[in-house]
Protein backbone atom coordinates (compact mmCIF):
# COMPACT_ATOMS: atom_id res chain seq x y z
CA UNK A 1 0.00 0.00 0.00
CA UNK A 2 3.18 2.47 -0.05
CA UNK A 3 2.50 5.43 -2.06
CA UNK A 4 -1.12 5.16 -1.36
CA UNK A 5 -3.39 7.90 0.64
CA UNK A 6 -6.42 6.91 3.05
CA UNK A 7 -8.28 9.83 3.38
CA UNK A 8 -10.90 9.14 6.92
CA UNK A 9 -13.68 10.89 7.82
CA UNK A 10 -14.15 11.00 11.92
CA UNK A 11 -16.37 11.75 14.43
CA UNK A 12 -20.07 11.28 15.64
CA UNK A 13 -22.72 12.05 12.91
CA UNK A 14 -25.60 12.00 16.30
CA UNK A 15 -23.11 15.12 17.96
CA UNK A 16 -24.28 17.41 15.92
CA UNK A 17 -21.62 19.38 14.10
CA UNK A 18 -18.89 16.43 14.82
CA UNK A 19 -20.06 14.28 12.11
CA UNK A 20 -18.25 17.42 9.84
CA UNK A 21 -15.87 14.48 8.83
CA UNK A 22 -18.05 11.93 7.95
CA UNK A 23 -20.11 14.43 5.61
CA UNK A 24 -17.17 15.55 3.85
CA UNK A 25 -16.00 12.04 2.90
CA UNK A 26 -19.41 11.14 1.89
CA UNK A 27 -19.23 13.99 -0.50
CA UNK A 28 -16.02 12.98 -1.45
CA UNK A 29 -17.50 9.60 -2.62
CA UNK A 30 -20.08 11.13 -4.66
CA UNK A 31 -20.39 10.28 -8.42
CA UNK A 32 -18.55 12.70 -10.48
CA UNK A 33 -15.90 13.89 -8.13
CA UNK A 34 -13.28 11.37 -8.81
CA UNK A 35 -9.95 10.92 -6.33
CA UNK A 36 -6.83 9.99 -7.98
CA UNK A 37 -6.30 5.88 -7.74
CA UNK A 38 -4.07 5.32 -5.35
CA UNK A 39 -6.51 7.58 -2.72
CA UNK A 40 -9.30 5.48 -0.51
CA UNK A 41 -11.58 6.98 1.59
CA UNK A 42 -12.73 5.55 4.54
CA UNK A 43 -16.07 6.63 6.65
CA UNK A 44 -14.64 5.71 10.20
CA UNK A 45 -16.95 7.16 12.49
CA UNK A 46 -16.48 6.79 15.81
CA UNK A 47 -14.05 3.65 15.26
CA UNK A 48 -10.92 5.20 16.17
CA UNK A 49 -9.40 1.76 16.56
CA UNK A 50 -10.82 0.35 13.42
CA UNK A 51 -8.29 2.91 11.94
CA UNK A 52 -5.03 2.84 13.55
CA UNK A 53 -5.25 -1.20 12.65
CA UNK A 54 -6.40 0.36 8.50
CA UNK A 55 -2.98 2.21 9.32
CA UNK A 56 -1.34 -0.64 9.90
CA UNK A 57 -1.54 -1.69 6.07
CA UNK A 58 1.21 0.87 5.34
CA UNK A 59 -0.16 3.92 3.72
CA UNK A 60 1.80 6.81 3.02
CA UNK A 61 -0.20 9.53 3.46
CA UNK A 62 -2.89 10.01 5.96
CA UNK A 63 -5.78 12.79 5.77
CA UNK A 64 -7.76 13.01 8.45
CA UNK A 65 -11.04 15.02 8.60
CA UNK A 66 -12.73 16.31 11.59
CA UNK A 67 -14.39 19.08 13.80
CA UNK A 68 -11.48 20.76 15.20
CA UNK A 69 -12.46 23.12 18.05
CA UNK A 70 -9.38 26.01 18.01
CA UNK A 71 -11.37 29.06 18.82
CA UNK A 72 -12.07 30.22 15.28
CA UNK A 73 -15.43 31.55 13.90
CA UNK A 74 -18.02 28.20 13.68
CA UNK A 75 -16.96 27.14 9.87
CA UNK A 76 -13.36 27.89 9.68
CA UNK A 77 -11.02 25.31 7.92
CA UNK A 78 -8.21 24.42 9.23
CA UNK A 79 -5.43 22.48 7.35
CA UNK A 80 -3.10 20.75 9.82
CA UNK A 81 0.55 18.65 9.17
CA UNK A 82 0.34 16.71 12.36
CA UNK A 83 3.23 15.58 14.06
CA UNK A 84 4.87 12.18 13.70
CA UNK A 85 2.67 8.80 15.59
CA UNK A 86 4.16 8.83 18.82
CA UNK A 87 5.72 11.97 19.17
CA UNK A 88 2.29 13.70 20.81
CA UNK A 89 0.97 12.03 23.76
CA UNK A 90 -2.71 11.82 23.64
CA UNK A 91 -5.13 14.33 25.53
CA UNK A 92 -6.90 10.93 27.50
CA UNK A 93 -5.14 8.31 28.84
CA UNK A 94 -8.61 6.24 28.54
CA UNK A 95 -8.76 3.92 25.43
CA UNK A 96 -12.38 4.56 24.45
CA UNK A 97 -13.00 2.57 21.22
CA UNK A 98 -15.64 4.34 20.22
CA UNK A 99 -14.32 8.20 20.96
CA UNK A 100 -10.60 8.54 19.94
CA UNK A 101 -9.16 11.63 19.05
CA UNK A 102 -7.11 11.86 16.33
CA UNK A 103 -4.21 12.58 18.51
CA UNK A 104 -4.59 9.12 20.36
CA UNK A 105 -5.48 7.23 17.16
CA UNK A 106 -1.85 8.05 16.32
CA UNK A 107 -0.41 7.34 19.62
CA UNK A 108 -1.94 3.76 19.56
CA UNK A 109 -1.08 3.50 15.78
CA UNK A 110 2.42 3.73 16.85
CA UNK A 111 2.24 1.59 19.79
CA UNK A 112 0.94 -0.63 17.23
CA UNK A 113 3.68 -0.08 14.60
CA UNK A 114 6.61 -0.53 17.10
CA UNK A 115 5.06 -3.80 18.47
CA UNK A 116 3.75 -5.30 14.53
CA UNK A 117 7.15 -3.70 13.03
CA UNK A 118 5.20 -1.38 10.64
CA UNK A 119 5.44 1.45 9.49
CA UNK A 120 3.17 4.69 10.16
CA UNK A 121 2.16 7.18 7.28
CA UNK A 122 5.13 9.10 6.02
CA UNK A 123 2.84 12.32 6.13
CA UNK A 124 -0.10 12.99 8.35
CA UNK A 125 -2.88 16.06 7.22
CA UNK A 126 -5.91 16.94 9.50
CA UNK A 127 -8.52 18.64 7.47
CA UNK A 128 -10.81 20.18 10.51
CA UNK A 129 -13.86 22.57 10.93
CA UNK A 130 -14.38 24.36 13.96
CA UNK A 131 -18.00 23.75 15.44
CA UNK A 132 -20.39 25.79 16.47
CA UNK A 133 -22.80 22.83 18.40
CA UNK A 134 -21.28 19.28 19.39
CA UNK A 135 -25.42 18.60 21.71
CA UNK A 136 -26.54 15.56 20.49
CA UNK A 137 -28.54 15.83 17.54
CA UNK A 138 -28.09 14.55 14.05
CA UNK A 139 -27.21 17.07 11.04
CA UNK A 140 -24.54 19.73 10.87
CA UNK A 141 -25.19 23.43 11.70
CA UNK A 142 -25.44 26.08 8.78
CA UNK A 143 -21.82 27.48 9.06
CA UNK A 144 -20.15 23.88 8.89
CA UNK A 145 -22.28 22.53 6.61
CA UNK A 146 -21.59 25.46 4.00
CA UNK A 147 -17.39 24.83 5.10
CA UNK A 148 -18.06 21.04 3.79
CA UNK A 149 -17.53 22.01 -0.48
CA UNK A 150 -14.44 23.89 0.54
CA UNK A 151 -13.08 21.15 2.64
CA UNK A 152 -13.99 18.41 -0.48
CA UNK A 153 -11.82 21.13 -2.47
CA UNK A 154 -9.18 21.67 -0.02
CA UNK A 155 -8.89 17.30 0.52
CA UNK A 156 -8.75 16.96 -3.32
CA UNK A 157 -5.86 19.44 -3.85
CA UNK A 158 -3.59 17.64 -0.87
CA UNK A 159 -4.05 14.48 -2.74
CA UNK A 160 -3.45 15.47 -5.91
CA UNK A 161 -0.27 17.45 -4.39
CA UNK A 162 0.43 15.35 -1.26
CA UNK A 163 4.24 15.58 -2.27
CA UNK A 164 4.59 19.45 -2.02
CA UNK A 165 5.95 21.60 0.94
CA UNK A 166 2.81 23.00 2.49
CA UNK A 167 3.16 27.12 2.72
CA UNK A 168 3.44 27.16 6.54
CA UNK A 169 1.99 23.98 8.69
CA UNK A 170 -1.42 26.01 9.61
CA UNK A 171 -3.91 26.83 6.75
CA UNK A 172 -7.25 28.81 8.02
CA UNK A 173 -9.91 29.61 5.66
CA UNK A 174 -13.30 30.56 6.36
CA UNK A 175 -16.36 28.64 4.62
CA UNK A 176 -18.26 31.45 2.44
Amino acid sequence: MRGSTLVAGIGNVFLGDDGFGVETVRQLGEPGRPLPAHVELADIGVRGVHLAYQLLDGYDTLVLIDATARGGAPGTLYLIEAPEPGTVAPQSAVLDGHHMSPDAVLALLATLCEGAGGTPPRRIWVVGCEPACLDEGIGLSAPVAAAVPEAVRMVHDLVRHQDAEPLDEEHNATAT
